[in-house]
């Protein structure tokens, strides 16, 4: 579902964030990606996204190749890929549905649909009695919750976090680290950058560790 073939990125200023990385994530599966900070675990993920393009080597998802996707092409793109950012990114001047109903109202759904589909997702995440409530009257638990059900409310092929679990203590990191391999289960791939070794350990999924821009483990 995922293949880097010898992928380096180096910004204007020749600082390169990754080196020659090379790996495949199939169909389906869940891996981690780790490393320290600085590492281009970000830089990684953002490939993904086609918020940055590849110096060199392929980028796919899919059969998709990145480096020959138009510009006009990358919103198809976003739309199979569902992201979980750590501070949440959660808009304060509208509610709960309000914010897991953005992707589906820039998408175009009818609104019925919107409704059915955000309601699923806060049930996916155990917050259904909180759409009515202003996100900063939530826990930080909750509002990465509520960054969850956004990232997966279109139902995307592939799922990417970048530490969702950083401003978390150790059980809310579990329970949402638990959300993920629930999602996994029912055929979304899953990629998860973190820093929690501990955490990491504790579940059945392969790690990606990255060691100044290269590869070092998959």
């Amino acid at each position: 579902m995922i293949r880097f073939d010898n992928v380096s990125m180096r910004y204007p200023g020749g600082h390169e964030a990754l080196s020659r990385v090379s790996f495949s994530l199939e169909r389906g599966e869940m891996a981690f990606l780790t490393g320290h900070s600085g590492a281009g675990k970000s830089t990684l993920l953002k490939l993904i996204m086609l918020m940055e393009r590849a110096s060199q080597g392929q980028v796919f998802v899919g059969d998709q190749n990145l480096n020959r996707m138009a510009v006009d092409q990358i919103p198809f793109l976003r739309r199979k890929i569902g992201v979980v950012f750590q501070n949440h990114q959660l808009l304060f001047d509208r509610s709960v549905f309000d914010n897991i109903a953005l992707p589906l109202q820039i998408s175009g759904y009818e609104k019925s649909s919107i409704g059915r589909r955000v309601r699923a997702a806060l049930d996916k995440v155990g917050l259904l009695n909180k759409e009515k409530l202003n996100p900063i009257l939530l826990s930080t638990g909750e509002q990465q919750r509520i960054g969850l059900a956004r990232a997966i409310v279109n139902k995307p092929q592939v799922l990417l976090a970048d530490e969702p679990t950083g401003n978390l203590d150790p059980q809310l990191s579990a329970e949402v680290m638990g959300l993920f391999h629930q999602f996994n289960q029912v055929g979304v791939t899953v990629l998860v950058a973190s820093h929690d070794l501990d955490l990491i350990s504790r579940m059945p999924h392969r790690c990606l560790t990255l060691q100044q821009g290269r590869l070092a483990d998959a």
